[in-house]
């Protein structure tokens, strides 16, 4: 073998040992990155995991709060539901107050009418009669258009819910016991509520 050649075998076994060396270390840093890739991943992992887990932890505080500002908000709506209410009956209630109040100071204007008419009765004055009954009709039909009723009394049972017995009378007639014998002052209703008495003389 000539001096050449030996030369060339050297050359080419020095540049396949080389190439070998450097795809060896090729190999072995892609297995160094990839093992510092895997690594690192289980880290990223868990701060993702840390930052779900409080992001979840805000958003269920936050659904508490809105619970709870949602709860307050009806129960302020059913609170002024109820002062509404309460207000809207109390004004009507000061009306029907004042109103029984205006109606109770002139019922004794209508008793001195009733007993102007009896008196009046044996009288022959038919103007005095006339006007008098004018006037107790008149004032009569426009209380009763603002709810004023009469209690009927004499000839009925003696009822202590609208009945006020102020006198007894004894009466021979069974059937007359227990019945109104005689109204002494006329009773009245106001839209269905006793506005006064009626004052009676009781059959016993």
């Amino acid at each position: 073998m000539t001096k050449q050649k030996e030369e060339q075998q050297k050359t080419a076994g020095k540049a396949k040992a080389d190439s070998c060396k450097e795809k060896y270390t090729a190999e072995n840093k892609g297995k160094s990155s990839n093992g510092n890739k895997n690594e690192s991943f289980p880290k990223e992992h868990d701060a993702l995991k840390k930052q779900l887990e409080v992001l979840q932890d805000n958003i269920d505080k936050l659904n508490e709060k809105l619970a709870s500002e949602k709860n307050d908000y009806v129960r302020l709506m059913a609170e002024f539901e109820t002062f509404r209410r309460r207000s809207a009956e109390d004004r009507l209630n000061l009306v029907d107050s004042a109103a029984a109040d205006t109606i109770k100071g002139l019922l004794p204007v209508l008793d001195d009418c009733e007993r102007a008419i009896d008196i009046l009765q044996e009288s022959s004055d038919e103007a005095a009669k006339e006007g008098t009954s004018l006037i107790y009709n008149k004032l009569m039909d426009y209380l009763k258009t603002k709810g004023l009723e009469v209690i009927e009394a004499k000839g009925q049972k003696f009822n202590t819910d609208l009945h006020e017995a102020v006198a007894q009378l004894p009466v021979d007639d069974e059937s007359k016991k227990g019945l109104v014998y005689d109204v002494v002052l006329t009773g009245y209703t106001l839209n269905g509520k006793i506005l006064r008495y009626a004052k009676v003389v009781v059959g016993i």
